[in-house]
């Protein structure tokens, strides 16, 4: 864990589509474009060795969301063809307050903290979480979705890794992973998770691939 007083205030960001990591959560990435190849071997430099993933708010990426989630290089593994095999565990969310300019190849933000203090604390929990009624409608949402995964994992998993990892994987629409993202809590990220499987039930779609 890094101390809230240890956050820099210029970080550099990754603006990935559709990529969403949550504080706590873990999330691979393949390095492979030469300005994200610069970024990380800076990045490694730093003793915080962060990098803020954030997604494009227009399809040319020439603007961004105002808020990201920053994650902590936690292991990495270089390939035969000079690409990088990364892990990003998430440290906090921030928010944007203006891009920097400078002499780098990759995009810099200088970032405020405020706000997302619960980031770095605790473990959180759901107290409002029916397991047993969000579980069967994850099944269905599966079913739909064609995709597949460990129950017995899901059923034993805490509140949190449960919710963030499904917020993760799933296949929504970037502006959704924004809008879960975004929740204030681990309560209000469930229920728009809820809701987005409620809605491709409801519309017959979901995505295709596996959860591991």
């Amino acid at each position: 864990m890094i101390p809230r007083a240890d956050l820099p205030d210029v970080v550099p960001i990754f603006p990935l589509p559709g990529a969403l990591l949550l504080p706590r959560g873990r999330l691979p990435l393949n390095i492979f474009e030469p300005r994200y190849l610069a970024m990380f071997d800076d990045a490694l430099k730093t003793e915080a060795r962060l990098i803020g993933m954030i997604q494009p708010a227009v399809a040319d990426g020439s603007r961004l969301h105002a808020i990201g989630c920053a994650g902590r290089i936690t292991s990495f593994t270089e390939t035969d063809d000079n690409r990088y095999m990364i892990q990003l565990t998430g440290v906090s969310r921030f928010r944007v307050v203006e891009e920097v300019e400078g002499f780098t190849p990759y995009r810099r933000a200088k970032v405020k903290w405020d706000g997302f203090e619960r980031d770095l604390g605790r473990t959180e929990k759901d107290p409002g979480l029916n397991r047993e009624t969000f579980l069967d409608l994850l099944a269905r949402y599966f079913d739909v979705a064609d995709l597949r995964t460990d129950w017995g994992s899901l059923k034993e998993a805490e509140d949190e890794l449960l919710i963030n990892s499904l917020s993760m994987l799933c296949p929504f629409d970037p502006e959704d992973k924004q809008a879960l993202l975004e929740a204030p809590s681990l309560t209000t990220r469930r229920e728009t998770l809820v809701t987005l499987m409620e809605f491709a039930l409801a519309q017959g779609r979901g995505g295709e691939g596996s959860l591991q």
